[in-house]
């Protein structure tokens, strides 16, 4: 059994409520915005339904049965509070939960996937859907099972557009959190030679080789359980890592130690409030700043190990 709880709030609050719902425990959010239909009429070649446009959006968050939600409610209220008091505008909330067994939790996320074109060549598409490309489109087939995001979140968008910015082919890439593998795939698609992906979680292990294997030729990336980059001594052109900022600090020497010289360091995951801190990780390991992006609350940015900093922010 899971519990699921939805937050019908503004939609100015989005990213700054999902990332506090996954702090909360939430082991997946799925968001409903009026928004998301406007101009989608004949996108796909599918129907949409008429829905009246509203400035609130429902967040869905899925928690196992083994959480006390009475706990987490009252930790999401503070958080609410606190986001309230900051100036984010939450608009007349409301908080609703219920059970749900677990084959629907799964079923449900189907409702929210669609296809998704994510950069100028990349388009995510979920594994149970019929999906012709166009010509030059890049499809990385996905199922993001019980556990991980579709992989259209701010912070997986940054990432896929960073590793289209530094990708030329023939790089050795190095994906630290792999999570559902999308990052690994999107190398791989972009001309990446060589992918090690790493992840803590023995189930994002499982996973991330599952929608690597429904790829048609991605025998180039390798999938591992692993802490960050500690033990690993594979050098790379390229390290991405789409994790949490208070993690991220803690890879950034080893990122240094494993990067080749005019490489690069790909961050995302990183909520507004906690990018000076990763910024000051990775340049007292060595980096340069060469591109920061920003979507809502979310940061990403691309650092780079050089002698030459004309290239770089600050340079």
């Amino acid at each position: 059994m899971w519990n699921e709880l939805t937050i019908t709030i503004h939609r100015e609050a989005e990213e700054a409520v999902s990332n506090l719902l996954i702090e909360t425990g939430s082991q997946g959010v799925a968001i409903s915005d009026s928004a998301d239909y406007i101009g989608q009429e004949d996108r796909f070649g599918e129907l949409y339904p008429e829905v009246e446009q509203s400035d609130m959006i429902a967040i869905t968050a899925y928690y196992p049965d083994t959480m006390d939600m009475a706990e987490v409610t009252k930790d999401l209220q503070a958080g609410l509070d606190r986001l309230a008091e900051s100036g984010v505008t939450l608009g007349d909330y409301s908080l609703d939960s219920k059970e749900l067994a677990e084959e629907n939790w799964a079923d449900n996320w189907k409702k929210y996937y669609e296809p998704a074109r994510i950069t100028h060549d990349l388009t995510i598409v979920p594994s149970w859907t019929d999906y012709e490309a166009s010509s030059g489109e890049k499809v990385i087939k996905l199922d993001p099972g019980m556990a991980f995001g579709t992989g259209t979140h701010p912070t997986t968008k940054m990432s896929l557009f960073a590793l289209e910015q530094v990708l030329r082919g023939g790089e050795t890439v190095l994906d630290v959190g792999t999570g559902s593998g999308v990052l690994s795939i999107a190398s791989s698609l972009l001309g990446a030679k060589e992918i090690f992906a790493y992840d803590l979680d023995d189930v994002a292990v499982r996973v991330a080789q599952e929608n690597i294997d429904m790829n048609p030729n991605m025998e180039n990336i390798h999938v591992a359980a692993g802490d960050l980059l500690k033990g690993v001594a594979i050098e790379a052109d390229v390290i991405v890592a789409n994790i949490l900022a208070d993690i991220l600090i803690h890879l950034t020497d080893d990122a240094y130690r494993l990067v080749k010289d005019e490489g690069y360091l790909i961050m995302s995951g990183i909520i507004a409030d906690k990018w000076d801190m990763v910024r000051e990780s990775a340049e007292e390991a060595g980096f340069f700043l060469e591109t920061h992006m920003i979507q809502g609350e979310w940061n990403a940015c691309i650092f780079k190990k050089t002698d030459d900093i004309s290239g770089v922010i600050g340079g």
